[in-house]
């Protein structure tokens, strides 16, 4: 195992049409998950702990599609995934189309640590929760007047999947995935990804996000990965899983995120983003939607952004 490694995570708050209402609290939001879960590495903690930590400061946030403020399906319900993989043994937990789950990302980890499997979903992952002490909440303590107001026009003009992700000015307050790697000082690396999917989506219907190489992936060998967008099109070339081959070839992270999203694209047409680490601490990011928040945490180092191009560094002191 190596020593010494600089700590360093980077999170997503979705890669999607952000409109501007929604353009601060975003990045507000992932600078915020990010100095939670560096906090736990800077103080000797595990990568595994760090993005659960940075993954639920997500799923507490409205302005993110995960936890409180998660999307409606087509029947007017909540349900979410999420997934959770550390790269040391490559142990990983999962849950999809749960309901009414405050931070998916607890519960997926309790999959990983509790059980003998790695995906739980509907009502069996609510029946896994009840048994471990997981507090099922009312749709309204989750439910935001924006997601509502949101799913009400979905339903009246079935807005298309390719709006949501291409066109602003067509999606007021649609939301995404949200998402965490990270690498600790022992050289372990870990990812986790969270969702409440598609607005109106149909009942039941479970996207990348919490399928293992396609939403996230790890190894310690070589780094982790946690993506966001169209989940139809990132399960179809298992995004997560790509972007870390790209890094067994030699390429860089910044370099295997580019890479992957413009595979994805010239393969399926795919939309969406990828945050990366790699076992030394080196990060990366790429998206082709309109915009991505993002923010990385590396010694003292703080750096985030939402449009394509745009990168503000700051100085970070605990």
């Amino acid at each position: 195992m190596a020593t010494n490694v600089k700590p360093a995570i980077v999170v997503h708050g979705g890669a999607w049409a952000i409109p501007d209402n929604l353009a601060e609290a975003s990045v507000e939001g992932v600078q915020s998950a990010a100095k939670r879960g560096y906090g736990i590495l800077n103080g000797g903690g595990s990568a595994l702990d760090a993005v659960e930590a940075a993954v639920c400061v997500l799923e507490d946030n409205p302005a993110f599609d995960a936890g409180y403020g998660a999307v409606l399906n087509s029947a007017g319900e909540i349900e979410l995934d999420a997934i959770i993989m550390e790269g040391s043994e490559m142990n990983v937990g999962a849950i999809a189309a749960v309901q009414n789950i405050e931070n998916p990302v607890k519960l997926a980890r309790l999959v990983m640590e509790k059980t003998d499997h790695c995906l739980l979903v509907g009502k069996g992952a609510n029946m896994f929760a009840k048994e471990m002490g997981v507090e099922e909440v009312a749709t309204e303590k989750l439910l935001t007047e924006a997601a509502k107001a949101e799913w009400e026009q979905y339903t009246k003009y079935k807005t298309t999947v390719s709006e949501l992700f291409r066109d602003r000015s067509s999606t007021p307050n649609s939301h995404d995935t949200v998402g965490a790697v990270a690498v600790d000082i022992h050289g372990n690396v870990a990812c986790a990804t969270s969702t409440g999917g598609i607005t109106a989506k149909r009942v039941g219907r479970v996207g990348d996000s919490p399928i293992i190489g396609s939403g996230a992936y790890c190894d310690n060998a070589v780094g982790a990965a946690s993506t966001t967008g169209h989940g139809e099109a990132i399960m179809k070339v298992t995004l997560a899983r790509h972007v870390l081959y790209l890094m067994e070839q030699g390429l860089t992270p910044q370099q295997a995120a580019e890479k992957a999203i413009e595979y994805m694209f010239k393969k399926v047409k795919g939309t969406g983003g990828v945050i990366v680490v790699n076992n030394k601490g080196d990060t990366g990011f790429c998206s082709n939607t309109e915009r991505m928040a993002w923010a990385s945490l590396t010694e003292s180092t703080l750096k985030f952004g939402l449009n394509p191009g745009d990168e503000t560094t700051t100085e970070y002191r605990p």
